[in-house]
């Protein structure tokens, strides 16, 4: 049997610039929001981070030695732009890191905004004000100026549903669904608005959006439970990709935000900008699948990948069928393949993994980490992966969480995602040395042959 991966499928893996860089304050980096919100106990900051800042050419080397086509990563916005000014040691770093990667044969795939607003622009009102549009196009056009010559793939705003629906988890203050949702409209203008910039300066590479996608299960075959899967795929998927592609907002999304009175003030020029704004390609997130039934009163826990319920349109609830990781999130790689050819089916455009992937208590124990978990798991996706590529679905590359240790976004440095583990605790620092898992050479020899043995 042979795989069914094109040849020139590009194998990758991905990070984000606050989880893994650090250096939070040096060489002129101005403080984004991740630098000064409050950690949960127990955890760590991301002021070190993994210190790829300071290390990103023994990394690269790693990911060369990995066999990685692709690494996607985002840009800090504040290491960039720390007041609104360009910051020549900023770009000098990512100028650099891109031209190793392609001195590398890697793939440079860049993401512009990744949950790490600069400070300044959160205290004159972030996204709630209007103003943050531009910058955020100013802010993209140095980048485009910067590398647009040199970054085959970029995505706008990484997982923008995520920050919309579970806002607190990532570091965004608490605020109503009307104002969420008035944000929310505002970055959609600003990433058309990119997205016009980026086509009108003849680059060479695509442009997309990365939202986190997560297919959505009815409960049962009752009407009203199919209704309720409906309503939440709509406000969880649609109303993202929807405006990113067609340059309208989801009918079903648009009704609810209306019935909850959370429907964003929208106006003529915004409407002509989202039109003028569809993007090249879709990148996405998946870890999992959802499950919802029609209402039913109850206070429900929020988190990244669960989700709430709404009054008269949905309510999560567990899907007893599947298996948890230890961090508490389902594992269904047959709803990868599902979510694949929904999205596929709905927009007929290519598609860009960026990010799947377990988080686990990693133990590192002479030098070597055995996370047999972590194989099974990406074995699983990437054999329901093929299965949607035979389906027809047209998938670009695989770029799973993460080429190495990061800290995560809310339970730090102990849940682990990379192929490369990285020697430090919550509490201590130790040497941040890098040691290569049995994940790491798992995954060298699915790239060496382009696929999954199939003996």
């Amino acid at each position: 049997m042979t795989n069914k991966f094109p040849k020139d499928f590009l194998w990758g893996a991905s990070t984000s610039a606050y989880q893994v860089e650090g250096a939070w304050n040096e060489d002129n980096k101005g403080p984004s929001v991740q630098d000064v919100k409050e950690i949960p106990a127990g955890t760590t900051d991301f002021k070190v981070a993994t210190d790829h800042y300071h290390r990103y050419e023994e990394d690269v080397k790693l990911f060369k030695e990995l066999g990685l086509k692709a690494y996607r990563f985002s840009i800090s916005w504040s290491r960039v732009m720390p007041d609104g000014v360009v910051n020549p040691e900023g770009i000098q770093f990512y100028k650099n890191l891109i031209q190793l990667l392609l001195d590398n044969q890697i793939q440079p795939v860049v993401t512009v905004f990744h949950f790490d607003l600069p400070v300044y622009i959160a205290e004159q009102g972030g996204w709630e004000k209007r103003e943050t549009i531009q910058a955020f196009a100013d802010y993209c056009q140095v980048l485009f100026e910067h590398f647009g010559q040199k970054v085959p793939l970029w995505q706008t705003i990484n997982e923008q549903n995520v920050m919309a629906l579970a806002g607190s988890i990532i570091g965004t203050s608490n605020k109503t669904m009307k104002e969420k949702f008035q944000e929310n409209h505002h970055m959609l203008v600003a990433q058309a608005l990119v997205t016009k910039q980026f086509h009108e300066g003849n680059y060479i590479g695509k442009i997309g959006p990365a939202p986190n996608i997560a297919s959505v299960y009815a409960a049962s075959d009752k009407p009203d439970d199919q209704i309720a899967a409906l309503y939440m795929s709509a406000l969880r998927n649609w109303l993202f990709l929807d405006v990113a592609v067609f340059g309208k907002y989801n009918h079903n999304a648009w009704h609810l935000l209306e019935k909850i009175g959370a429907a964003p003030q929208v106006t003529e020029e915004d409407r002509q900008t989202l039109a003028a704004g569809s993007c090249d390609y879709i990148a996405f997130n998946y870890y999992n699948t959802m499950t919802v039934s029609s209402y039913f009163e109850k206070d429900q826990r929020i988190d990244q990948q669960s989700g709430f319920g709404i009054p008269g349109f949905f309510q999560t609830v567990e899907n007893k069928h599947l298996p948890m990781t230890e961090f508490g999130w389902p594992i269904d790689p047959e709803g990868f393949r599902f979510t694949l050819n929904e999205i596929y089916s709905r927009y007929r455009l290519p598609l860009l993994v960026t990010e799947n992937g377990i988080g686990a208590k990693d133990q590192l124990i002479d030098g070597k980490v055995h996370d047999q978990y972590r194989i099974d798991y990406l074995e699983q996706h990437i054999q329901q992966m093929e299965r949607a590529i035979e389906d027809g679905v047209e998938v670009l590359g695989y770029c799973p969480w993460s080429a190495i240790d990061l800290i995560s976004t809310h339970e730090g440095i102990a849940k682990r995602y990379g192929f490369i583990y990285v020697n430090r605790t919550d509490d201590e620092l130790l040497d941040l040395a890098r040691y290569k898992k049995d994940s790491f050479y798992w995954y060298q020899n699915v790239i060496e042959k382009n696929g999954l043995d199939k003996r």
